[in-house]
């Protein structure tokens, strides 16, 4: 039932990551709980994989079951859509703009699946996935017997980057989602979205194997209003008053920095790129860096977005 020895970097944006003991994917409920039980009885333990965009692989590996849920559903009721786990940002955009449908431009050039994109609580500029969403179908397998959990949106908890799925640390895998949209025209969405992805591309360092950004943006809120007035001339909205952390890492003076394959980046520095067959051990020294950095110049203490395994 499971693959043994999985290199880990060829499911990982940063095409770094050392073998996943065993490795099972499939798009049908049933087999995924089937995984599960499995895995139990082998008492290892589960890390549930999505689109691989925002994790950060161990160089040993993971000692464990890496199970991936597949589901390409995309299926259209009434006023909604209901869209597997598996379904790639990319695919959903490229269906919404078929059938005329508005709503998700935010997300054009986001990486990833929807499912990690709800389990995060995906947003850029401006947007977030929890601003589409109805409800959303997971798999608890806390228990000795996992069961179908549906919740609605205010169920869900979900905050700046966050949601109760994340805050449950693996005891959930997300199956599917359903989300509302509006009817739109088909030229101007797809102007939008093509707006937001040449966006990316040209502050972004694509070019590189990358999990996008490493660090979240720090909340206005709750700041001293000397600090907030240090920071005045920065601060954006995306969802609410915040200090780019690309900021405050290009201000430490940390453009370029880098250590062993790992650097950096000097475009968009809240990136740290893959420039040279880097280690997870080299992505995670400079996080420390940056952190140490951060801390001793500006006393805020940045909190990585990404998950690291």
């Amino acid at each position: 039932m499971f693959q043994e020895k999985v290199p880990l970097i060829r499911y990982s944006n940063y095409k770094i990551g050392g073998p996943a003991r065993y490795f099972f994917e499939s798009d049908k409920t049933d087999d995924l709980i089937a995984a599960v039980q499995k895995a139990r009885r082998l008492k290892i333990p589960i890390f549930i994989l999505g689109g691989g965009t925002n994790i950060l692989f161990s160089d040993d590996g993971f000692n464990g079951l890496v199970l991936r849920p597949d589901i390409q559903l995309v299926k259209k009721e009434r006023d909604f859509l209901r869209v597997g786990a598996g379904v790639s940002i990319t695919q959903l955009l490229n269906y919404l703009i078929a059938k005329n449908l508005s709503g998700l431009e935010w997300a054009g050039g986001l990486p990833g699946s929807l499912g990690g994109a709800v389990y995060g609580n995906a947003g850029c500029f401006g947007g977030e996935m929890k601003n589409n969403l109805k409800e959303v179908v997971s798999l608890d397998i806390s228990h000795p017997s996992p069961r179908i959990i549906k919740r609605t949106n205010s169920e869900c908890d979900f905050g700046y980057r966050s949601s109760i799925f994340k805050k449950s640390k693996g005891r959930e895998i997300i199956l599917e989602a359903t989300l509302f949209f509006e009817r739109g025209d088909k030229k101007a969405i797809q102007s939008v979205i093509e707006q937001k992805i040449s966006y990316r591309k040209e502050r972004q360092p694509l070019e590189h194997p990358n999990i996008g950004s490493i660090f979240k943006n720090v909340a206005l809120q709750g700041m001293p209003k000397n600090r907030q007035k240090q920071f005045a001339a920065v601060i954006k909205t995306d969802p609410f008053p915040l200090i780019p952390a690309a900021h405050l890492i290009s201000e430490a003076g940390l453009r370029g920095v880098s250590r062993g394959g790992a650097m950096i980046s000097a475009k968009h520095p809240n990136f740290i790129v893959n420039a040279l067959n880097a280690s997870a051990k080299d992505v995670r020294d400079l996080i420390a860096l940056v952190k140490n950095k951060i801390k001793e110049k500006f006393s805020i203490n940045l909190e990585e977005e990404i998950i690291q395994v």
